[in-house]
């Protein structure tokens, strides 16, 4: 019996009992949180949670206080990382109202991800409906002004008691949220990146397209070396040959080719398929760009930046939305100009994309989800 043959036990929509905080912190405090919040900092009064197991699928959905888990030592996760997570944003409009951006291509990630970690797959009208409870008991903790958010983490793991190399019978859904300020404070600015040629991301038929923290953890160390170095991120190269860009420790990589062309890594199952890389190149479709997904050699970078080629280089991501990449630094490479300011097209990009999000213009896609209505 695998996880997925459980589905026919779960009953859909799920529905969630709420236990009410009895900490939850006072208007002044949550203010003065969310008045300097910083990223990962903080965190809101309650949490969701819904329980999985290979008999009854998933039950017992439910808001809860945020508070510390119970974890046996044996736990299957912390053994055998059988785990999966998720990040997105919750926006306030102008008028107040809540919003998020394409929820249910992170829930369908989501699912990908937990087929790929054999861990039972959750719909995405339960994903979506965990995303509204937080909102609906937390919705004061959602900052405004600029570019600050709640900050959404769905995740997944695995905690049946038991040492041995297989799938997990029992498995916890949770989603916690995390006020966050605007990334780039000052204003966007461009940044050094680290190449790694000693270590890769993801072998191909691994888990690089999931969402799964052994995968943040094996660029931990290559991301020491490039804080060594000067830079802000790590970048890594396929594992296969050593000579394709694959993508960032935690974002997608994309090139701009003069005014009218960009091009990014194609999604081989090493690369994660990103929700803002998908959405930015739909922006660049919308304005008549050529838009190439392929495999873009270390050598294509240089040449293109050294021929004037290659105009603007960016990464783009759920936390940022888009980083200026100025400059590429290696043991043996030194690509582009350190000093060199954000190009047009990545700015106007990003602006274009937070407009939407943030429900400056008209979103024209239906990539929004009203979470408080």
């Amino acid at each position: 019996m695998t996880p997925t043959d459980t589905q026919e036990h779960t009953t859909y929509p799920l529905a969630f009992a709420l236990t009410p905080s009895t900490t939850a912190r006072e208007q002044a405090e949550r203010e003065r949180i969310l008045a300097d919040p910083g990223f990962g900092k903080h965190f809101t009064d309650h949490m969701v949670a819904i329980d999985w197991t290979i008999e009854d699928g998933w039950h017992d959905a439910r808001v809860v206080p945020y508070g510390p888990l119970q974890i046996d030592p044996a736990s299957s996760v912390l053994h055998y990382g059988q785990e999966i997570f998720e990040g997105l944003k919750a926006y306030r409009h102008e008028d107040g109202s809540i919003w998020t951006f394409r929820p249910e291509k992170n829930a369908e990630r989501l699912q990908r991800s937990a087929h790929r970690l054999a861990l039972p797959e959750l719909s995405t009208e339960d994903f979506l409906e965990s995303i509204r409870q937080v909102i609906a008991v937390d919705g004061s903790w959602v900052p405004s002004g600029g570019e600050t958010s709640l900050y959404l983490r769905p995740f997944m793991i695995a905690n049946e008691v038991f040492l041995g190399v297989r799938a997990a019978n029992k498995v916890s859904y949770y989603v916690i949220a995390s006020p966050a300020g605007a990334y780039f404070s000052q204003g966007v600015a461009p940044v050094k990146i680290w190449l790694s040629t000693e270590y890769s991301r993801a072998g191909r038929g691994g888990t690089g397209a999931a969402k799964c923290g052994g995968n943040y953890a094996a660029s931990l160390l290559p991301q020491m070396e490039a804080y060594e170095h000067g830079c802000a991120q790590v970048l890594f190269l396929d594992g296969e040959t050593g000579q394709h860009i694959d993508e960032l420790g935690g974002m997608n990589v994309m090139f701009v080719y003069g005014s009218d062309r960009i091009v990014t890594p194609r999604l081989t199952g090493t690369i994660l398929e990103g929700v803002t890389r998908d959405s930015i190149l739909q922006l660049a479709r919308d304005r008549g760009m050529t838009v190439e997904e392929r495999d873009v050699t270390i050598d294509e970078w240089r040449d293109g930046v050294a021929s004037g080629a290659i105009t603007e280089v960016f990464a783009c991501g759920t936390a940022a939305v888009v980083t200026p990449i100025s400059q590429l630094k290696g043991a043996d490479v030194e690509i582009g100009d350190a000093g060199a300011p954000a190009g047009a097209i990545t700015l106007s990009l990003r602006q274009e994309l937070t407009d939407i999000q943030y429900g400056r213009v008209p979103d024209r896609h239906g990539w929004l989800t009203r979470l408080d209505a």
